[in-house]
């Protein structure tokens, strides 16, 4: 078989002048690991041929610590001994490639007889490195894991065994050994260690070791720390389209909570306008300057739903300020049954604890729902006052029949032969407190980034969440949760808010007995509430008027 011994070939360089100022800006560092400078490249290319200078490139991507220029060139040496038959080239042709920006580059090279040491890297390949790097959250710098080995832990605090990828992308280091004290005072400790060998520059995480096969001896579970650069593992500031985008959904929302007060007085209201909007065969939409006159009455309903939201959304700042939390502009969701559904709040610093979790998001529901519970309740009050009479709207009964508990309540307050009636006569902070008892249970289901799926991942943990999850989102599938707006809520979630938070700073340490106690209250009148009145009991209660086919 013939084999081809050589060939020579010549480049002529067209656009001289912009081929040397790239060449000079691209030359300096490399694209990898922005230490060798492709000068070096080029000298171990021509010592060590293509096998060399793709294990260089393989280093260099994968952050080994390879970068001395003395070993380099030695070991360029070596193996340009050891493949002798691979490319050489003339020592004029090496001085013509180094002084390139002054002659125009005449290459001879000698095709390898033995196959190259790994695979060649293709143009390709080498840009989406690049592209990764550029793209891709900053890295710990292993020069500073071994310092932080080397100072920060030890015999006395935690005792490193090994390490592995921390972080969503793997862009972190997390430290796994064996604890040598009581895990909260080792953390403080190492927390305040870091500060004076690394400076504001890294955040460090106490969190349960992964795939853990036992418990820590000293009790509970084994703990390990992870490490991530503050720009990384902190949340970013809030931009100015962030802010339009939360002021046009404030602007939607107010509509909808106007709208839900024009739609409690459908007794009052023109026929054909009724029609468009119960009658699902109606096609013309009616002249809507006939719903003017009653946007002044729906004003009373519109400002009590927007203000429990509010009262909300306060009692989440309330929790934050005093724990150094920093929250975002909240996000309402238009909703026309409700007047919304809740707002979308994240955390914009980092939590230091599974406690601060916990007393953040349940503040705003438990605040939110206080005030619902009033209105809800002088609402009924006012409805049995013969004083007030002209101030009270017709309801169908049947919408009694929404809530476990808001309905009993209801029947207690009212009586049997009013709510067993085919209309109700009740006053607009009735609706108002339903509405925002309803919407705050909703936003207390154990789901995702829910206030309810935060405390739950903060009293109980992450697999808690994710079991929590599931059955909550098997409940709102088949109704029974929620009624018909079960669907809505549960497409709601997926889209907006079916990730869970991200870790605390410190994710180990429990929230205590009565935050568990007191959660796991709520939920059973999360449940409560947005359990439905089943005919069978709604009869015999008398709670709605139950009509038989």
């Amino acid at each position: 078989m013939g084999t081809l011994s050589n060939f020579s070939f010549t480049v002529t360089l067209p656009n001289r002048c912009n081929f040397r100022r790239k060449t000079q800006i691209n030359s300096t560092k490399c694209f990898l690991c922005g230490e060798f400078s492709l000068k070096k490249r080029r000298r171990l290319f021509l010592k060590g041929g293509f096998g060399r200078f793709n294990s260089v490139i393989r280093s260099c991507y994968n952050g080994e610590d390879d970068r001395n220029d003395d070993d380099m060139n030695s070991a360029g040496e070596i193996d340009g001994k050891e493949n002798s038959n691979l490319a050489t080239m003339t020592q004029a042709e090496k001085n013509s490639d180094d002084n390139a920006d002054d002659s125009p580059a005449s290459t001879s090279s000698r095709l390898p007889t033995v196959p190259p040491i790994g695979p060649a890297y293709s143009n390709f390949q080498v840009d989406s490195f690049k592209l990764m790097e550029l793209l891709g959250p900053e890295r710990v710098d292993p020069a500073d894991v071994k310092v932080i080995k080397d100072k920060l832990f030890g015999y006395s605090t935690f005792w490193v065994t090994r390490e592995e990828p921390f972080g969503d992308l793997e862009e972190g280091v997390l430290f796994l050994g064996n604890l040598r004290g009581k895990r909260e005072d080792v953390y403080a400790k190492l927390q305040r260690q870091l500060a004076e060998i690394m400076g504001n520059k890294y955040n460090l995480f106490m969190v349960e070791e992964p795939n853990s096969e036992g418990e820590d001896p000293r009790g509970g579970p084994r703990v390990s720390f992870g490490m991530l650069r503050k720009e990384v593992s902190e949340p970013g500031q809030t931009t100015l389209w962030q802010y339009v985008i939360a002021f046009l959904l404030f602007l939607l929302t107010i509509g909808s909570s106007v709208e839900l007060g024009i739609a409690s007085q459908i007794n009052r209201l023109p026929p054909e306008v009724v029609k468009y909007f119960t009658d699902p065969n109606a096609v013309d939409p009616p002249d809507m300057q006939l719903l003017v006159p009653f946007v002044d009455s729906a004003l009373p309903l519109a400002y009590g739903v927007l203000g429990i939201q509010i009262f909300h959304e306060v009692g989440h700042f309330l929790a934050a300020f005093p724990r150094k939390v920093k929250l975002s502009i909240p996000y309402f969701i238009p909703n026309i049954t409700l007047g919304n559904f809740g707002a979308i709040t994240q955390f914009k610093s980092i939590l230091p604890d599974r406690k601060a979790k916990v007393d953040i998001s349940l503040a705003g529901p438990f605040a939110g729902a206080a005030l619902s519970l009033s209105m809800f309740t002088v609402g009924l009050l006012l409805s049995t006052n013969p004083s007030v009479a002209g101030d009270l709207v017709q309801v169908p009964s049947i919408l009694f029949q929404g809530s476990l508990l808001l309905g009993f309540i209801s029947r207690g307050f009212l009586g049997y032969t009013t709510l067993h009636a085919a209309t109700v006569p009740i006053h607009p902070l009735v609706i108002a407190g339903w509405c925002g008892l309803t919407t705050s249970a909703f936003n207390l289901l154990p789901i995702g980034c829910l206030d309810g799926g935060r405390a739950m991942q903060g009293a109980f943990g992450k697999g808690a969440l994710i079991a929590s999850g599931l059955a909550t989102y098997t409940l709102l599938g088949l109704g029974l949760l929620g009624g018909p707006l079960s669907l809505p809520w549960g497409l709601y979630v997926l889209i907006c808010q079916r990730d869970p938070e991200k870790p605390c700073l410190n994710d180990v340490t429990e929230v205590g007995i009565w935050r568990k106690a007191v959660f796991v209250s709520a939920l059973v009148l999360v449940v409560m509430t947005l359990l439905p009145v089943w005919d069978e009991l709604a009869e015999e209660f008398g709670i709605g008027l139950v009509t038989s086919l």
